[in-house]
């Protein structure tokens, strides 16, 4: 927990930046019958029964510091799809980085070995020298800022049914777009001398 603490406490560095992921899957879900629209003093109606259009995954990465974000939509959650989405990070929103500093959960696929099973080895090995691995700890996902932005997101956007992966897509491309465009960050206020007072019963006692 300190170890992910100590990070949010560096100030924004573009040579080092501390990028928070998370994934979370998405059901599909359409219509059987159409909705009654909103009519004066009368709210949308919408029919309880839908049709189940499968599950696909969304991958979310922020530098909460800057107020980017990059929200991606994948038919599976496999360790190629982890690496792919870490691939575009490296090379393409921080190819002048020296090393990313990437905080995520510890998921079987978000290791180094994902890399490899992706790419081809001097590629893989590319990517991981300019990779930094930070887990949070078991059962402490909530340390994790792309926990936030997954919040916001299923909030503001996902909180009615989508029926395709296509659809899916647009719209999460057009709260991301929209979200960037207003830069906002998120404003992480716990640090470890927090951490020592307030959960001080989850550390050994001398």
């Amino acid at each position: 927990m300190e170890h992910v603490l100590d990070y949010y406490q560096r100030p924004l560095d573009a040579e080092f930046p501390v990028v928070n992921m998370d994934e979370q899957p998405v059901q599909l879900k359409a219509d059987l019958r159409e909705s009654q629209p909103m009519q004066p003093g009368q709210v949308e109606r919408v029919d309880s029964e839908y049709k189940r259009k499968g599950v696909v995954s969304l991958f979310l990465f922020t530098e909460a510091l800057s107020g980017w974000r990059r929200v991606s939509v994948r038919e599976r959650r496999t360790a190629v799809d982890w690496a792919e989405e870490v691939k575009v990070v490296l090379e393409d929103i921080y190819p002048d980085a020296q090393r990313v500093i990437l905080v995520c959960d510890n998921l079987n696929t978000h290791t180094f070995a994902s890399l490899y099973k992706a790419f081809p080895a001097a590629q893989a090995r590319r990517l991981c020298s300019r990779l930094e691995l930070v887990y949070t700890p078991k059962h402490g996902s909530w340390l994790n800022i792309a926990e936030i932005e997954l919040s916001v997101l299923t909030r503001q956007c996902l909180c009615r049914r989508i029926p395709d992966l296509e659809t899916l897509r647009s719209e999460t491309q057009a709260w991301q777009k929209q979200r960037n465009a207003e830069a906002k960050g998120v404003d992480w206020q716990f640090t470890t001398q927090d951490a020592r007072t307030r959960l001080k019963r989850l550390y050994p006692q001398c």
